[in-house]
């Protein structure tokens, strides 16, 4: 969005589709979200940088001419971009009292700000296309929210509340998308035995109840062993994510009835001992998990990688980027499981 929002930086974007194309790529997450701040989209409550709003429209148009379906993320549970600490000093700019960032999930003023921008996006009547937002077939589904934590709660209420709601309200406007919260996968106290999966500490999400949710239409997890797992060696961080992804892909065809997607994995070059042949051993286990499923007909199909990047932009560089056209041998791991996923589907 940042990128398109600029004529003069829009090629970028679609550099990245194209890169993306060529690799069989058909699905990417992006941001429909910047709060308050540099560039923000959303400047203040219900208001937008029109200039930003035309940078995502490029981005779905342009995806749309590529082939590629999009995730559309709503708010982040991070501060950059704004996210929920942005939305929580709004309110209290209103004279709103809150005791800390996890007050986004209760607070009535929150809550309406939310809605109000979830309305704005889904409501979007596309600049360059025409096409609202809802009603675009380019748009796979929404996500509630990137990573949701409310670790000042673990009992797991306030997302389980919130999630009930805000699905509830995004299927008031839209119910021909999916929608999917957006959570890592940490398991809660619905299932007291399904932590011993969690890496040593929860993060009041419960990835049981929260997904069985009846709007919610498939579970995502995430993962990174390198932060979650601090210390671990290659050896060890194959083992937990060879087990984080069977524990979940078995609940979500078993418990859940739902299908589940991988929405994130990276490995940062900021970690110990990086090097390009250990990303990509990493990226090579992910898929052979997520292609062992698929086969079998289990509850996943696919996962994306943090994240794809164009030439050019160091400065936006968080250590996880991928850059294609510089990176030869992981395109070569990106492309064959492209392949692999597809055949199936023949």
């Amino acid at each position: 969005m940042y990128m398109a929002s600029d004529p003069s930086t829009r090629d970028k974007v679609t550099d990245t589709f194209t890169q993306a194309s060529n690799c069989g790529m058909n699905v990417a997450r992006t941001w429909a979200f910047s709060d308050g701040g540099y560039r923000a989209l959303q400047t203040s409550p219900g208001v937008y940088n029109e200039d930003m709003f035309k940078g995502l429209d490029f981005v779905v148009s342009e995806a749309k001419r590529h082939g590629i379906y999009l995730i559309l993320s709503l708010v982040n549970n991070w501060e950059d971009y704004g996210g929920k600490k942005q939305y929580v000093q709004w309110a209290r700019d209103q004279g709103q009292l809150m005791n800390n960032d996890d007050a986004f999930f209760t607070n009535l003023i929150t809550k309406g700000h939310y809605k109000n921008h979830v309305k704005a996006v889904l409501t979007r009547v596309n600049s360059i296309n025409g096409v609202i937002y809802k009603d675009d077939p380019t748009i796979l589904g929404w996500e509630l929210m990137n990573e949701p934590r409310c670790q000042s709660n673990l009992s797991g209420k306030p997302i389980q509340d919130w999630v009930m709601e805000m699905s509830t309200y995004v299927k008031s406007i839209d119910k021909s998308h999916l929608l999917e919260v957006g959570m890592e996968g940490f398991y809660g106290e619905s299932m007291p035995e399904k932590k011993q999966y969690n890496p040593g500490y929860e993060v009041g999400t419960d990835f049981i109840s929260n997904n069985l949710i009846p709007q919610v239409d498939f579970a995502t997890i995430h993962l990174y062993p390198d932060q979650w797992v601090p210390g671990s060696n290659e050896t060890s961080q194959a083992k937990f994510v060879e087990k984080w992804i069977q524990a979940h892909t078995s609940d979500s065809k078993l418990v859940l009835r739902k299908p589940i997607l991988v929405t994130e994995f990276g490995k940062s070059s900021k970690s110990s001992g990086y090097n390009v042949q250990a990303r990509d051993n990493y990226f090579r286990n992910i898929f052979n998990s997520v292609y062992s499923c698929a086969r079998a007909r289990g509850a996943c199909g696919g996962a994306l990688f943090w994240q794809v990047m164009a030439q050019g932009m160091k400065s936006w560089s968080d250590g996880y980027d991928v850059v294609l056209q510089e990176s030869s041998s992981t395109v070569s791991v990106i492309s064959l499981q492209s392949r692999q996923i597809a055949s199936l589907n023949k």
